[in-house]
């Protein structure tokens, strides 16, 4: 399933967007968007069929269909030791809208709420979109050393009404202990502060890391978490946007929902993606035991390859398949290294600039390895050739 054969790179340059194949010039290999490069699950496709070949494309229910719903409650419950409830289950178009609506749904404007730095964009986009302010939170590059948690207290004010949690963390590939996510719980409890929890990397963790939902603690952390999960990363639907919310009270679920404007049909998730993301819930177990089988090859290859390289120094990361990569030491900026890889390496990577990942990115690039072996190592030699010519 995940052979050097399995990546079709015709159709990926012609339908792979977003920094990604059909986004770059024809010879260069892009490791920038978290986008897997490998064709879904069997049972992904034959599901959209079979519903297809009914021939009707009729409004879903603005709650979402209660077959996805129950599908994934049922695997909060046995894998993740969440007790959700389908009631509380929301499709929407995206893991991005669905941070986007929960900060529309609780943040005024002038609220603010911290965020991880560096982390993925959305989280201070959505939160500068509707008017509030982050607070970047400052947290290590190398995934094994601790958090200061007094210095996130420092960071709490009368105005701070959210904590949002990365886990696994994008670009890092931090991984949170149990205990780490029982003092982030008891942080918010104690500043009366929602937890946003988005755990869209949760499928990604290479032992001996273990994921753990900071909602499966205890009913007083549940009750202040909102969780927010996708496809994109775990069986390769970015295209079907189809993203997921779980609340765990009335409150919670009612403000999400009108956030969303659901009820006025200008946004929904699409009917072809709740069929697809059930099948991946209920079929493709195999499927994605053996991607993160093979990602953890990946990992090996890309991580060595990179401390192998003059100034460059790169963690193993605990979780996602992105390697975050120090290249301080060769003198060079994000941009120049970015701009180095991709003009004569022909290699596309993304810099660590604050649009991307904050402050503490400079310094850093982040590669992809959600690819074939043959691809990583073709982009590897050609990374090492050009840094070691310079």
């Amino acid at each position: 399933m995940f052979s050097n054969t399995t990546v079709n790179l015709n159709l990926l340059k012609q339908r792979a967007y977003n920094l990604r194949w059909a986004a770059v010039e024809k010879d260069v290999i892009p490791l920038t968007a978290a986008d897997p490069d490998f064709p879904v699950a069997p049972e992904i496709a034959n599901s959209i069929s079979r519903f297809a070949a009914d021939r009707y494309f009729s409004y879903a229910p603005i709650e979402g269909y209660d077959f996805f719903k129950e599908a994934m409650a049922s695997f909060y419950q046995n894998k993740r030791q969440v007790p959700a409830k389908p009631k509380y289950i929301l499709p929407v178009d995206s893991a991005a809208f669905g941070i986007f609506s929960i900060c529309k749904a609780f943040l005024k404007p002038g609220d603010e709420a911290i965020i991880f730095n560096p982390v993925d964009f959305l989280f201070g986009y959505s939160i500068k979109e509707n008017d509030a302010v982050p607070i970047p939170f400052q947290v290590p590059i190398d995934p094994s050393l601790p958090l200061d948690w007094d210095k996130l207290e420092q960071l709490i004010t009368p105005k701070t009404k959210m904590i949002c949690l990365c886990n696994p963390l994008n670009p890092t590939g931090k991984v949170f202990t149990q205990q780490e996510l029982l003092t982030l719980g008891s942080i918010a409890l104690k500043y009366n502060l929602l937890i946003l929890s988005d755990e869209i990397w949760s499928d990604i963790v290479f032992a001996p890391s273990i994921f753990t939902s900071i909602a499966s603690l205890d009913e007083e952390i549940r009750q202040r978490t909102i969780i927010v999960s996708g496809f994109s990363k775990s069986y390769g639907l970015a295209g079907l946007r189809i993203g997921v919310i779980t609340a765990f009270n009335d409150v919670h679920f009612n403000a999400i929902l009108t956030a969303t404007a659901h009820q006025s049909t200008i946004h929904g998730s699409n009917v072809l993606s709740q069929v697809a993301a059930t099948s991946a819930l209920l079929e493709c177990d195999y499927w994605l035991k053996e991607f993160v089988l093979h990602l953890e090859k990946m990992r090996s290859i890309i991580v060595n390859r990179l401390n192998g390289l003059p100034g460059f120094k790169c963690y193993y990361p605990e979780g996602c398949y992105l390697a975050f990569v120090n290249i301080k030491e060769t003198g060079l900026s994000s941009k120049e290294v970015y701009d180095l890889l991709l003009n004569k390496a022909k290699v596309a990577v993304v810099p660590g600039l604050p649009q991307w990942f904050g402050t503490e990115a400079e310094g850093y690039i982040r590669l992809s390895f959600a690819t074939s072996e043959m691809l990583i190592e073709e982009a590897m030699n050609r990374i090492q050739k050009t840094i070691l010519s310079q």
